[in-house]
């Protein structure tokens, strides 16, 4: 049957080859085909619900999520099969040059990559991203530049490299277990109606820190750590407890500390299979972690020492270590195996190897790798491409 199919289906270098939206029907097609890779825990009807639900969310809603299939153009919907499919999903971003100035722009996440098994090695998926390439340059940006694209490859580094999405130059995380433990007296958890006010003091700290000037690294780009990016992933989180427990999370992550001198971790719990499995790998994701006196969040070769002085440094090692113990806790008490922290700064690498903690340092070789398509005027920015400051898990679709 699949050699008929390849038969008669066309060239993926044929101009009768289009992208385009999905009607309603023909994306629950697609969402039944990819609930194998990606329902996680969830059965098929409520990976569907879920689906759905994700669209009506802040990140995605208002046309912030959109569907893309590549068909064949001269068949009318309804008889075109779907050759490949993905979403992208708009981010807000910003980019600074050596000099330290700021522009606001677009970044456009593509996720959600397949081809159905039948219309495999193809190269359908490589036509649909290149044609998605040249088309998210100018969409939906309405008065800014659109940045670059982004994606998450989960099948190594070739591929995408190989059809112009380079992978970043670091994916690394930290892993911790999930281990039981007392609350710091230092330590509040964050809750639902807590985070606006830190994603309002965590953008504003991030545009100053894309403003400190160097020379050495031509230019950073960073998908901005809003309070969309958290209810995205924490939205996500809601649905699959309340249908695995009936019940949600209340702590949306930990913080410790004054205004001024914070440490908070936001998180958002992830259930990959049945929590009921004993080998279930289920992950507790640090998606923004952040040291408001952290000066090597820059990343600048220049700032990669600045470790603060005793007495600050000794306050910003224990209220790190009392949110990331909180967020061990928090796995345990969820029965998630172990927790994430992705691209940690300097600093905590730093602390972290004076923690007496037990921690694993991972650097992701086939899954996860944040990869970028950068533009810059009208063509692709191959040569020198921008930093990608803060790779964290918030960014990752």
């Amino acid at each position: 049957m699949n050699s008929l199919l390849h038969d008669h289906s066309p060239d993926s270098k044929s101009v009768d080859l289009v992208l385009g939206q999905p009607t309603a029907e023909e994306w629950i097609s697609v969402s039944n085909t990819t609930w194998a890779s990606w329902g996680d825990s969830l059965p098929l009807p409520v990976y569907l619900q879920e689906s759905e639900f994700l669209t009506t969310v802040p990140l995605a809603r208002d046309g912030g999520l959109t569907p893309w299939i590549l068909i064949d153009g001269r068949l009318p919907v309804g008889r075109r099969p779907i050759l490949a499919s993905c979403e992208t999903i708009r981010k807000r971003a910003l980019i600074s040059t050596a000099g330290g100035h700021v522009e606001e722009g677009i970044v456009h996440g593509i996720a959600s990559v397949f081809t159905s098994p039948e219309y495999r090695r193809r190269g359908y998926a490589a036509r649909m991203l290149q044609e998605l390439a040249q088309i998210l340059r100018t969409w939906q940006i309405g008065n800014r530049r659109c940045l670059g694209t982004i994606l998450y490859s989960d099948i190594g580094k070739t591929y995408y490299a190989n059809i112009g999405w380079r992978p970043n130059a670091t994916n690394r995380h930290v892993e911790f277990q999930a281990i039981p433990h007392s609350k710091h007296s230092c330590v509040r958890g964050i809750s639902g109606e807590g985070l606006q006010n830190l994603c309002e003091r965590d953008e504003n700290i991030v545009r100053t820190t894309l403003t400190v000037p160097d020379n050495e690294i031509r230019s950073r780009v960073t998908i901005i750590p809003d309070l969309d990016h958290m209810l995205w992933h924490i939205s996500k989180e809601e649905f699959a407890c309340q249908y695995l427990f009936g019940r949600v999370p209340k702590a949306k992550g930990a913080i410790a500390g004054d205004s001024g001198c914070q440490v908070w971790v936001i998180w958002t719990h992830r259930y990959y299979t049945s929590p009921e499995i004993e080998t279930a790998d289920n992950v507790l994701y640090i998606l923004r972690l952040v040291m408001e006196r952290d000066k090597t969040a820059t990343r600048l070769p220049t700032d990669s020492s600045k470790l603060l002085n005793d007495g600050q440094y000794a306050e910003q090692f224990i209220y790190l270590k009392a949110v990331l113990q909180a967020a061990q806790d928090e796995a345990a008490e969820w029965g998630l195996k172990i927790v994430k922290l992705w691209d940690p700064t300097p600093l905590v690498l730093d602390m972290l190897s004076h923690s007496g903690m037990h921690y694993n340092i991972v650097d992701r070789e086939e899954d996860s790798i944040a990869s970028g398509r950068w533009y810059r005027e009208k063509k692709d920015d191959d040569a020198n491409p921008p930093y990608w400051l803060n790779n964290e898990h918030y960014a990752w679709c």
